[in-house]
């Protein structure tokens, strides 16, 4: 028995609808543990959903079930989908939610045609309710994906910018901003030891210039500008113990530079 179902929305919580989900999967798979990822993506954002299913999902035990809502589509031609990638399920829109972990994780997938496992009526409004939850309730209970629906190729596939390297450095870009404010960018660690390695590095984001990459935010006084690679593998630039966000007016898509640093040569 697959028993834990994942959720993750743009939905928040003021609102009923998460609640309306999982009492729709509470009647079809009664005994499945229901865990909340995320329901405070930014609304309609469907690449920081990706994001959050990226740096979690495949962290759960063999056979969860994810059901992501993050769909401005709805109701439109846009396909409903689910998917097995690893020994994970996916359940949700296909409009590019999926492409970062498609990327790493082979997969198979189907486009939801089957309506014996939607809700009956289904709103145009809120397939979260009424396709997906119930959907995700049935593969919980070991219904095949097959069953679900028609295989499904070539779906919406979105990519990250990727970082630009030569020899003064490497230039890449803003990708995400936690609830902190750190300011994630699309430069993997990988990337920095190939690129910089141990050499000097001038870093500029926004007006501000770091001069290296710590180990922590504990490694600069409290309230100031830190650089360092974050738990999920990639470059950050924090504030200690503040929003760099806020403090450095930077947003989701800004430019970051490291440039090379070349050694001062004695005078002769």
């Amino acid at each position: 028995m697959r028993n834990v179902i994942t959720l993750t929305t743009d939905f928040g919580l003021q609102d009923y609808y998460v609640g309306a989900m999982k009492a729709v999967m509470l009647n079809i798979a009664p005994d499945v543990r229901l865990v909340d990822i995320s329901h405070e993506i930014p609304s309609q954002d469907i690449m920081a959903g990706s994001w959050i299913l990226k740096n979690s999902a495949m962290l759960f035990p063999p056979g969860t079930v994810h059901t992501v809502v993050v769909d401005p589509g709805v109701g439109t031609d846009r396909d409903p989908i689910a998917l097995k990638m690893g020994d994970q399920y996916f359940v949700g829109p296909d409009n590019g939610i999926f492409s970062l972990l498609a990327t790493d994780v082979d997969y198979k997938a189907v486009r939801l045609t089957n309506e014996e496992y939607w809700r009956e009526d289904p709103s145009n409004t809120f397939h979260g309710r009424d396709i997906f939850a119930p959907v995700a309730a049935h593969l919980s209970q070991n219904v095949a994906l097959e069953d679900l629906g028609d295989p499904a190729e070539d779906l919406v596939s979105y990519r990250w910018t990727v970082p630009i390297a030569d020899k003064d450095g490497l230039e890449g870009m803003v990708i995400h901003i936690d609830k902190f404010g750190n300011l994630i960018t699309n430069i993997t660690e990988e990337l920095l030891e190939e690129v910089i390695g141990d050499k000097n590095v001038r870093i500029y984001v926004g007006n501000t210039i770091l001069d290296e990459i710590a180990t922590t935010f504990g490694k600069v006084a409290e309230g100031e500008p830190v650089a360092y690679i974050g738990s999920s593998g990639m470059l950050e630039v924090g504030i200690n113990k503040g929003n760099a966000e806020e403090m450095l007016s930077v947003q989701k898509g800004a430019q970051i530079s490291l440039i090379l640093q070349k050694e001062s040569q004695s005078e002769l």
